[in-house]
């Protein structure tokens, strides 16, 4: 029999016990001392019922496809000469040091110029609408080695590194590596050259670094889940209620830690805690359709019809509002996880020996203290929240997808 929602609630992760706190793991495997948090259900105490949510949002995280489509200056920013001497300089010194990639920090990587213009877009991605691309990163005369440290070192302003795997990769590549995308019980949709609904990853914000493009495809769409709530408020209310309640079902596709359940819990649509709560949002579709070995099994309740309804209708929402952008050689694009969600379309890679699509992937963490959102999270506060964190896994930082 499956689960009801009154059920005893299992043990919390942070109540699990553990060889150390997050924040003072040790230097010796993680280098700046801090631990990724890791995948957790909310608070559900702290979770809102929809009637305590905005009939309609407004503000600069509501924006639409037409504010921007013909106005590439509005979220573009092509680095400058001195912009990328800076920048190679920095990462010049953090190389000669000698320093493992896994180490780098602001204080290694100074960019005393740069930085200020950084601090101010990451307050934009925070709170603004939540999106930049940059052009003209020199990848293939710097090679893969000199631009993972750039494009991490641009990071450490924006955010803290969290683990995006379970193998600790806190530089992850987004790469077809053949594997069989209708696996989705066990595959990772970003290591195939399948399409990619629209979802939200495991972070704070989100970076990709395009090294190589593909043949055909690989395109990326982008939409605020904010514009998207105000469209479901006025055309499917109910779907908009279905998202806010805590009964839908997350796989963590093996990723866990000892103690924990092999899915998480949660709602889509969320307030922040305390005053002024804003809509948070939390999303992937392959992760709701990939469970029905724990459904079939009577551990978790299958996916009703209005649930797969309202998956359709959200990802139709998306769609229709989605803003179309192509990502360069030497592209940067950043983004929030917490008010957009973003897509990519299938692809197709040019034969061998060309080199196939890559994309160089950031998870990037801004806590609660440090001007970032106040998620219903036991980790809203801890430096690294968030991310996918097996165990005692170490970060680790590989140059191409393995």
């Amino acid at each position: 029999m499956a689960p009801s929602l009154t059920s005893p609630a299992p043990t919390a992760p942070h109540e699990l016990p553990q060889t150390f706190p997050n924040h003072k793991a040790p230097k010796n495997i993680y280098p700046d001392g801090i631990k990724t948090s890791g995948q957790h259900p909310p608070i559900y105490d702290r979770l809102h019922p929809y009637e305590d949510f905005p009939k309609e949002i407004t503000g600069p995280t509501v924006w639409h496809a037409e504010d921007y489509k013909n106005n590439p200056e509005r979220w573009t920013h092509q680095f400058s000469d001195s912009e990328l001497q800076e920048i190679s300089d920095a990462a010049d010194k953090f190389i000669a040091a000698g320093t493992p990639l896994t180490g780098i920090a602001q204080s290694n990587f100074p960019l005393p110029e740069f930085g200020k213009f950084l601090g101010v877009l990451r307050k934009e991605l925070i709170d603004g609408k939540g999106f930049i691309l940059f052009k003209g990163l020199p990848v293939q005369a710097w090679g893969l080695h000199k631009s993972a440290v750039a494009y991490m070192g641009l990071g450490t302003y924006l955010g803290y590194f969290v683990s995006q795997n379970s193998r600790g990769h806190v530089l992850g590549h987004v790469k077809d590596l053949g594997e069989d995308a209708t696996q989705i019980d066990k595959v990772r949709i970003y290591r195939t050259n399948a399409r990619q609904f629209f979802h939200a990853d495991d972070a704070d914000l989100v970076g990709l670094l395009c090294v190589a493009k593909a043949l055909e495809g690989g395109e990326s769409d982008l939409v605020s889940s904010h514009a998207v709530w105000n469209e479901l408020q006025r055309q499917e209310p109910e779907v908009a209620r279905l998202l806010t309640e805590p009964v839908w079902y997350f796989d963590r596709k093996g990723e866990k830690s000892r103690g924990e359940e092999d899915w998480i819990r949660t709602s889509v649509f969320y307030l922040e805690t305390g005053e002024n709560p804003r809509v948070y949002s939390k999303w992937d579709p392959y992760y709701i359709r990939s469970l029905t070995r724990f459904s079939d099994a009577g551990l978790i309740p299958p996916l009703s019809d209005a649930q797969k309804r309202a998956a359709d209708v959200l990802e139709a929402t998306c769609v229709r509002l989605a803003l179309h952008m192509i990502l360069d050689v030497g592209d940067i694009q950043f983004l929030s996880n917490n008010h957009v969600f973003h897509a990519r379309t299938a692809y197709k890679d040019y034969p061998p020996p060309a080199p196939r699509r890559h994309l160089m992937r950031l998870w990037l963490s801004t806590p609660e203290d440090e001007g970032g959102w106040r998620l219903p999270f036991h980790d809203s506060r801890e430096k690294k929240r968030g991310g996918i964190q097996v165990d005692e896994t170490k970060p680790v930082a590989p140059l191409d997808a393995e």
